[in-house]
């Protein structure tokens, strides 16, 4: 296959399986391709909110101490490809397409014997270990796809270091339907003998992390936000002071402290496991850190946000960050949600902020709801809201709306967020054709 074809693969298969959390697939799968993953050292990361943000500082300050480490995220906002990096390099088109015929060719030899066809992210899964063994990485941040215990992420063994980042309500169809049982199944990344960090959680989610530690005789080390100040912010970043030292973050969002104090105790546990990093490093790290979509301007003039609140938690995040940016500011929304998430919880954390809403549908997405339907559940709670055709049209739209000192917040499903940041850049790109 080429580049092109082995993305239509993926595609057909993300139309026709549906997903499934379990094992025994992907043991198959990555046996028949030689368990690539059994050769690399991990640090696994599972929670519901923050695991990206998380990765994206072990990978900005590990690479800058020069280690040779690997990164595999989902979604993506900008392209496909960049959930597998190695040191800031995309898997290139020639290899995705290279490593995707190779798994195809072991899918088509497990269906003929009679096994289960893998889903898209098990077949990505397993592209990444194969990439990631060839270009030697030293160590792998490894992002759980969801919960944990049964994720095909979950099939490594060498875990150096599990990371839980926050854990609250999400997925409930496949995880259970309270926090301790969804805490359960995302700390079953835990292995015999690894050690954890964990951001502070909730009682009942706490009480779960430190009975599993306990029976894997796994170290656990619990990473409190409320021991770091915030001692500068806007919403175009902040600088955080922790254990003596100031750290500047460009990342905006209430939550981002919590995010950098785990990744930072993540990485004082890492100094004992073979990879440590100086304070100046640390610093660098942080500092040059690129996680976009999460609460990310995209526009000053006037203000455009971006930020992925798709579920409870998330939303509650947003809506702390509009309170502590944006209080007193007229809000105009562009929202799209997937169909199987709690959307309703999230527009009634968020909607009464908003003066004007605009729904639109994550286009060539199947979970994707329609931005009727959504716009019919948002006017329960704000009736100013209007269903867009097109994302282009929803941004032309708010455009027009907002007033010099009004703030756009485009937010929801992630997968929306890279078509819309293009579609900004080209409106800036207009305007300023016409000035000059």
């Amino acid at each position: 296959m080429n580049y092109q074809e082995s993305r239509d693969y993926i595609d057909k298969i993300t139309r026709e399986i549906p997903s499934v959390l379990g094992l025994d697939h992907m043991r198959e799968l990555m046996k028949r391709l030689g368990n690539p993953q059994d050769d690399l050292k991990y640090v696994h990361v599972a929670g519901t909110n923050g695991k990206g943000s998380v990765i994206a500082f072990l990978y900005s300050t590990l690479s800058e101490a020069g280690y040779r480490i690997g990164r595999y995220v989902s979604p993506t906002l900008y392209s496909y490809r960049g959930r597998m990096e190695v040191t800031g390099s995309r898997i290139s088109r020639e290899s995705f397409a290279e490593y995707i015929t190779q798994v195809a060719d072991a899918i088509t030899a497990m269906t003929k014997d009679g096994y289960p066809h893998p889903t898209a992210f098990e077949i990505e899964t397993a592209v990444a270990f194969l990439f990631f063994k060839n270009e030697n990485c030293d160590l792998v941040l490894l992002e759980v796809g969801m919960g944990g215990n049964l994720d095909a992420t979950n099939i490594i063994k060498n875990t150096l270091l599990a990371v839980l980042v926050s854990i609250s309500m999400d997925h409930m169809s496949f995880l259970g339907n309270t926090l301790s049982q969804i805490a359960e199944k995302k700390a079953g990344i835990i292995k015999d003998g690894c050690h954890v960090v964990t951001a502070m959680q909730k009682p009942e989610a706490m009480r779960v992390i430190r009975e599993i530690c306990k029976t894997h005789n796994a170290e656990c080390t619990v990473a409190d936000a409320f021991d770091a100040q915030v001692i500068q912010e806007s919403c175009l970043g902040q600088t955080i002071q922790y254990c003596g030292e100031d750290y500047e973050i460009p990342l905006a969002g209430v939550y981002q402290k919590e995010n950098a104090v785990v990744a930072l105790n993540a990485l004082k546990v890492l100094n004992n496991l073979g990879f440590p990093t100086t304070v100046k490093q640390r610093i660098e790290g942080l500092k040059t850190v690129n996680w976009n979509g999460r609460f990310t301007v995209i526009c000053k003039k006037p203000l455009f946000v971006v930020d992925g609140a798709h579920n409870p938690a998330a939303a509650d995040m947003m809506a702390a960050s509009i309170e502590h940016y944006f209080k007193g500011k007229r809000l105009i929304y562009i929202m799209g949600v997937f169909a199987d998430k709690d959307y309703r919880s999230v527009i009634e954390k968020t909607a009464h902020f908003a003066d004007q809403i605009l729904t639109i549908q994550t286009p060539d997405n199947v979970r994707a709801l329609p931005a009727e339907e959504l716009a019919e559940a948002v006017s329960e709670y704000n009736p100013n809201v209007q269903a867009m055709h097109t994302i282009a049209d929803a941004v032309e739209k708010a455009f027009e709306l907002v007033g010099e000192e009004d703030v756009i917040i485009a937010f929801g499903s992630l997968s929306f967020i890279g078509k819309m940041t293009d579609i900004v850049e080209e409106h800036k790109k207009f305007q300023k054709s016409k000035k000059e």
